[in-house]
């Protein structure tokens, strides 16, 4: 135990030289070895028994973590690293490390943990080598402005398993770093497509095998005069531990971190503008381009976990301040200040307490109830807030859950907003009178283990119906001029509303939160606008925008209406209900312009309050996409399914009787794979069908795909079977059903 508490002395000095904090996120599809390489870092950095190493899995502390095999959190550890130069300086650096879920279910965690590093190790099976959510993480990263670098993992696979000689691992090497490269020139800033293309020669590649604790890279070889044929003498002759202390992987790793991957003080001068959209020349924006611990306080809530014993723990990013014990803060958006009980550095699940962390460091807070995932915490009530932090995908599955017994029902409440705060990617809805919440997630498996956490952790048993897909609202076409009229229930105001579908790729953009979400302020209306005409929209028309809600857009086209602007809160306020109830099913719409196109209003404002307001514009805009033709959109999954070429019938026969379409077949040796594309509606019981048709011998993975019409010869049932759940009459409505 020494050397851990010899390492947390050192780290609570170290923590405040910011040219020393290296902070970091492990990223890669599931099952490459995140959690395992997580083991073997911190045991060499000496916060855990190397023995246990890659076999404790002491990030993966939650409950369901261990017993199913899998990350579900982003956890974080902090630990020293020290470095040696050719000169025999020795200097110890703090890494703060995030090891983030491979589960395509829990990818959130994943966007949510890149805000708070500079700096991402992406991990590839050298066996499988690049995959389709390795190809998320890194989107997920370079979005961030999070610059990675490149661990090959599972390398002694090759040399034991497939017999593999040093050519053709060279091969195979080449093949996944320029899978990875493609990736990075891709999804990059511009400026950094060439600087961040991970190289071997460079030292932003490693390989090695994580769950024999070794790791190799090209400075490492030139400092210890390794080379490859030790690597597989040592393979080939299971000597693997021995390799393991020639060359740790945790000095490989840690040492092309803080070589190659840049501090908080690089790193936040190109990330702040990205992430924070105040003004840059204000004290508070310099202090946070600069990582100044001693500006105005500013941390980026990115995960919140419940201690058994503290309660609700706040983890985020500090960009510029210093956070003390027993201050008081504003969590922005909440009621009043809470006093910091707390403040602490985390390794796994463990809390070590200090009187204060600077900036440049990732905290975990107690105290602060009205945090949440995604949430600014300052000094100052009215400080700019962060960017609001996007999801790559959207809630798909949902479940109504209620408590069985209803004197947990005021318990039952308080935990669900205890759920929904602590992550972020889940939505709740609750009926206050019947106690009936709806949990939309990204999947079974989210669900699943959201309940769990209901049942065990929060004590209070639930029944759970069976899941429901979200569907999404679209139109085909437009009014061509023919507005929609929308009469107030007393007759005296009537609007007038054209719709039409937005482009694909400003679509796209909404969705990573390009031009921002919610009302729009009129004096940023031209700025807003400017930004749409860059995507070849009319500039004119979109600098009227009144409001923007998910992947749709209000813009106000009258002119010369009076007393227009009067209404115009009430006006995005139906235009925000339609949003999230569409006129097919009451399902969210998505990819939706709505133009306010001409309006009479009665002169006396008591004649237009938001008891006619409302109804009008939203029965207005309803009857447009009517009018234009609505369409259902489907979420969809990408699939893979890999088996041996003797299973393949079956598990062909599975993906098409699930209305899956085959995109793809591709063979190697006796294992052939299945690529195609599956409707989220289809894939309940997936798991279990398809062990049974493979003989328990196929290994697949799923990726979300966006949303697909649903077939024509399928529209009415669906839409009548949601309109039923949902207690409305079974028909498709019509124009008339919203004129009258």
């Amino acid at each position: 135990m020494g050397r851990k508490e010899d390492n947390i002395k050192i780290a609570t000095l170290v923590m405040h030289d910011r040219d020393r904090i290296r902070n970091l996120a492990i990223a890669a599809h599931i099952d490459h070895g995140k959690t395992t390489l997580s083991d073997n870092l911190i045991a060499g950095a000496g916060m855990m028994s190397e023995d246990l190493a890659g076999k404790s899995r002491v990030l993966d502390f939650d409950e369901q973590e261990s017993a199913r095999g899998i990350t579900i959190n982003a956890a974080s550890a902090s630990m020293v690293h020290e470095i040696e130069d050719a000169e025999g300086n020795k200097d110890n650096y703090l890494i703060n490390l995030i090891d983030t879920p491979g589960h395509v279910d829990f990818g959130g965690d994943v966007t949510r943990a890149m805000r708070a590093v500079d700096g991402c190790i992406i991990l590839a099976c050298a066996v499988e080598g690049t995959m389709p959510q390795t190809e998320t993480v890194v989107r997920q990263a370079l979005k961030e402005r999070v610059q990675p670098v490149l661990f090959i993992n599972k390398v002694d696979r090759l040399i034991n398993e497939l017999q593999i000689d040093g050519p053709e691992m060279m091969k195979r090497f080449e093949k996944i770093i320029g899978k990875v490269n493609k990736l990075i020139a891709a999804f990059a800033p511009d400026k950094y497509k060439k600087e961040w293309q991970v190289d071997v020669q460079a030292g932003t590649v490693a390989f090695g095998s994580a769950y024999y604790n070794w790791g190799m890279s090209i400075p490492f070889m030139k400092k210890t005069g390794l080379n490859f044929k030790d690597i597989f003498e040592h393979c080939h002759n299971d000597e693997q531990k021995a390799l393991a202390k020639k060359a740790p992987v945790h000095q490989v790793l840690l040492d092309m971190a803080v070589e190659r991957l840049p501090g908080p003080l690089t790193a936040q001068k190109y990330r702040i503008p990205n992430i924070w959209q105040g003004d840059l020349e204000s004290e508070t924006g310099k202090a946070m381009l600069g990582c100044e611990s001693d500006g105005p306080l500013s941390v980026m809530i990115t995960k919140i976990w419940m201690d058994p014993h503290a309660g609700e723990v706040a983890v985020g990013r500090i960009f510029s301040g210093t956070v003390k014990q027993g201050e008081t803060l504003w969590a922005l958006g909440g009621s009043k200040a809470e006093r910091a009980q707390q403040v602490a550095m985390m390794v796994g699940g463990d809390r070590i307490q200090v009187p204060e962390v600077s900036s440049g460091n990732i905290v975990a807070i107690t105290g602060i109830r009205s945090a949440a995932a995604g949430v600014t915490i300052s000094r100052e009530a009215d400080a700019t807030p962060f960017e609001a932090i996007r999801h790559y995908s959207e809630p798909v599955v949902t479940v109504a859950i209620e408590p069985k017994a209803l004197k947990d029902l005021p318990k039952f409440v308080d935990a669900l907003r205890t759920l929904a705060k602590s992550d972020a990617s889940l939505q709740v809805t609750t009926n206050q009178e019947t106690g009936e919440a709806l949990l939309a997630g990204m999947g079974e498996l989210h669900l699943e283990i959201s309940v769990y956490r209901l049942e065990e952790e929060q004590n209070i048993k639930v029944n759970v119906s069976e899941p429901i897909v979200v569907y999404r609202e679209c139109i085909e076409g437009d009014n061509n001029g023919h507005a929609f009229e929308g009469k107030s229930p007393n007759r005296h105001n009537r609007f007038y509303i054209e719709v039409e579908p937005l482009p694909l790729d400003v679509v796209q953009a909404l969705r990573e939160g390009e031009f921002g979400d919610g009302p729009v302020r009129s004096k940023d209306a031209k700025e807003v606008g400017d930004k749409f005409a860059a995507f070849g929209m009319k500039k004119d028309l979109m600098r009227k925008i009144y409001a923007i809600g998910g992947t749709n857009v209000l813009v106000n086209d009258t002119k010369g209406i009076q007393n227009i602007h009067e209404t115009r809160e009430l006006i995005i306020q139906s235009f925000e209900d339609v949003c999230k109830r569409g006129p097919l099913s009451e399902e969210p719409i998505m990819g939706v312009m709505v133009r306010l196109v001409d309006a009479k209003l009665h002169e006396d404002a008591i004649h237009r309050g938001p008891a006619q307001t409302i109804p009008a514009v939203r029965n207005a805009i309803k009857g447009a996409m009517v009018r234009a033709k609505s369409s259902l959109m489907e979420p969809m999954q990408k699939l893979q399914v890999s088996a041996p070429n003797d299973v393949m019938g079956g598990v062909t026969r599975q993906i098409t009787s699930r209305r899956g379409v085959i995109e793809d077949m591709p063979v190697e040796g006796s294992v052939t794979t299945v690529i195609g594309r599956v409707p989220v509606a289809e894939t309940f019981g997936f798991s279990n069908d398809i062990r049974a048709a493979s003989q328990g011998r196929a290994t697949w993975n799923t990726e979300n795909a966006g949303f697909e019409p649903v077939p024509p010869s399928l529209f009415h049932k669906t839409v009548g079977e949601i309109r039923e759940r949902k207690g409305l009459k079974p028909d498709v409505p019509t124009e008339t059903y919203y004129s009258d």
